[in-house]
């Protein structure tokens, strides 16, 4: 699924290449994943895109006519940026061909993205917009208002950094690495943590994405032209289950629970006695 790391890296792609191009044909290929009518993107030819945007896991291209396409790729959700010859993808969902030669693509293996057409001043009628928490990197997001924040949830650690109602943009692959950075167990209450651990958890969460969000980004961009495929194999510890900890040696461990995988290391993230 995609995260911070490689939403930031899309849009600051397309906040680059896109702002001001006019889009010249709209093809609505699968309308599943269309939450707003398809035939309003059918009529997106001559809007022009502003600069892209991002809260939490949407991606957000205002248009000249006022409305904002929003769309939040969920888990297979992939976005491309290439000359019109290429080949499509499968599952391709929606291209916009733009004025001067490339083609804007969404594609989606399990169509389970979600795509939106509203006005800008009408954000909120995308559903649990409003009652969404801040965005990770909103500079309002401070580490004083993210402890305050934090103190209003009970149960594991790792289920509270990837709760949107507490702050978005943090999904299961980026909470391990934070964890991993912060060296807290993904299961320890809240409750247990101190405020300076609480404090170290909010300094590990901004250090990962700057890490992560130019290694990203240069996989998918290149020569001008973005295909996004999940990249994450730079990881320290997710997905790492049995190999060695890059910061202690032990064996990395790997818990399988609800469809969700979690990995760790148990020297560097030790549990914290009950």
């Amino acid at each position: 699924m995609p995260e911070i790391p490689e939403l930031e890296a899309i849009r600051g792609f397309f906040a680059a290449n896109l702002a001001g191009r006019a889009i010249a044909e709209a093809q609505v290929r699968i309308p599943h994943v269309f939450r707003t009518p398809a035939q309003e993107f059918r009529e997106l030819p001559g809007d022009v895109f502003g600069e892209a945007r991002r809260r939490g896991k949407f991606l957000l291209f205002p248009l000249a006519s006022g409305r904002v396409m929003a769309i939040n790729p969920m888990l297979t959700g992939r976005f491309q940026y290439v000359e019109r010859e290429a080949k499509l993808r499968a599952k391709t969902c929606l291209v916009l061909e733009i004025a001067g030669g490339r083609s804007l693509r969404y594609s989606d293996e399990r169509l389970m993205g979600k795509l939106y057409l509203v006005p800008l001043e009408r954000l909120d009628q995308i559903p649990n917009w409003a009652t969404s928490g801040p965005d990770l990197l909103d500079p309002d997001l401070t580490e004083d208002e993210w402890v305050a924040r934090m103190r209003k949830y009970r149960g594991q650690i790792k289920n509270i950094l990837t709760n949107a109602e507490f702050v978005q943009g943090i999904g299961n692959a980026y909470s391990d690495e934070i964890l991993w950075e912060a060296r807290i167990n993904p299961y320890t209450p809240r409750t247990k943590l101190s405020e300076d651990e609480l404090r170290a958890l909010y300094r590990a969460a901004m250090a990962v994405m700057a890490w992560a969000t130019p290694l990203v980004r240069e996989a998918m961009v290149k020569d001008g032209v973005l295909d996004y495929e999940e990249r994450r194999d730079f990881m320290r510890v997710h997905r790492r289950g049995g190999k060695p900890c890059p910061r202690c040696g032990g064996a990395i461990s790997e818990i399988t629970a609800n469809q969700r995988i979690t990995s760790f290391c148990r020297t560097c993230q030790p549990e914290i006695p009950a």
